[in-house]
């Protein structure tokens, strides 16, 4: 497809701009045409792509090509979800929902769509995460009602009972007043999901956040790790509450910290990027928000256990032996409160934990940030 004319260029910048890899094929099966995030796909220019049929750079026997003659001979469109064109060319897990529909006024050309499932899976992890966080709530009501007030009265029974027993049995007293006082402790931490009054949200610089919750890391649980920024520094505002994002970034540094433990090349990374394309719909809500806006927490530890690895952000759900698997389950509830996502990624001596969030409200969504530094990553 050449840009003769103003049309096509028109017709050019539109699709290079779709964040999804867009081809057209001939009738012969030739690529016709690849926007920029098809080259990026195939990892091949347009140009290059253009020598060759669609079929060399897929899977022997792919689905998509029985697609493409169904929408030859039907002259209609048609989805297909969840295809793996993983191969030796495009790389592992390649798993994609394809839209493949007729050129109009041109018969025998079809044009694809591809989605890339990480994105729609990183929307579908999201919901199961708010769903999981809705159950902790109702959870967390019911206990803060019908086991703190009984827990009060076993522990000043207990108290009552170590100032009248032997030494040997105020050993046993004492352990009553102890467990009681955890569990006790357990109730408050899981009444927070309760909470679901509106916070104050204003406009927000993360790297002050970053820096803040580092100097707090540093003073106490990572005083002997290494803690390295790479700050994209014309990142435009975050629309949150200063508070909860302390409170997001503070967990996941303590679990980049626990999880690296007393190895001495132990590093925690901390970074910022502006990633336009990405829209969200909100509960609630028929408007879909933009999040652009990703922030990320990378550790050199061993990483997650694959089987753990989905349900991550599930209440109860660690790997500490003496956690309660309920702090990332409230990170993924301030979050999802904010209309963002939040994800892990990991594997050995690399795990990320990835942030994407809206950017302030006063500024419009369709506004280009300023020119991005190099050391942006």
């Amino acid at each position: 497809m050449n840009a003769n004319n103003g049309g096509n260029g028109l017709a050019m910048a539109v699709l290079n701009s779709v964040q999804n890899p867009v081809v057209m094929v001939d009738t012969n099966g030739h690529i016709a045409f690849a926007n920029w995030e098809a080259e990026a796909f195939f990892g091949a220019s347009a140009a290059h792509l253009s020598r060759y049929k669609l079929s060399t750079f897929i899977p022997f026997g792919s689905p998509l090509l029985s697609l493409i003659d169904q929408v030859r001979e039907r002259r209609a469109p048609v989805n297909e979800y969840r295809v793996d064109l993983s191969s030796p060319r495009l790389g592992q897990d390649k798993l994609v929902d394809l839209y493949v529909a007729p050129v109009v006024n041109q018969p025998g050309d079809v044009v694809i769509v591809f989605q890339e499932r990480s994105m729609a899976d990183k929307i579908d992890r999201q919901l199961t995460h708010r769903a999981a966080a809705r159950s902790v709530t109702g959870l967390a009501s019911m206990l803060a009602h019908e086991i703190k007030n009984p827990l009060s009265g076993i522990r000043g029974a207990a108290q009552l009972l170590e100032t009248s027993v032997t030494d040997e049995d105020r050993a046993l007293t004492r352990l009553i007043c102890d467990e009681t006082d955890r569990i006790v402790s357990l109730v408050d931490r899981m009444e927070v999901f309760s909470d679901e009054r509106p916070v104050d949200r204003i406009s927000l610089n993360i790297h002050s956040v970053l820096d803040h919750v580092k100097a707090i890391a540093k003073a106490g649980f990572a005083r002997n790790i290494r803690i390295t920024e790479n700050y994209d520094p014309s990142l435009p505002p975050v629309y949150a509450n200063r508070d909860q994002l302390v409170q997001v970034f503070l967990n996941l540094i303590k679990n980049a910290a626990e999880a690296i433990g007393d190895r001495p090349d132990g590093e925690i990374q901390l970074t910022t990027a502006y990633r336009p394309g990405i829209r969200l719909s909100v509960a609630g809500s028929r408007e879909k928000i933009s999040l652009p806006l990703e922030f990320c927490v990378h550790d050199n530890g061993p990483g997650v256990p694959s089987d753990l690895l989905p349900h991550l952000f599930d209440p109860f759900i660690t790997t500490k032996t003496n956690g309660s698997g309920l702090g990332l389950a409230l990170v993924a509830k301030i979050i999802g409160g904010h209309g963002g996502i939040v994800e892990c990624d990991s594997q050995a001596n690399r795990t990320t934990f990835r942030v994407l969030m809206p950017v302030s409200k006063d500024i419009p969504l369709d506004e280009e940030p300023p020119a991005k530094s190099t050391g942006s990553f």
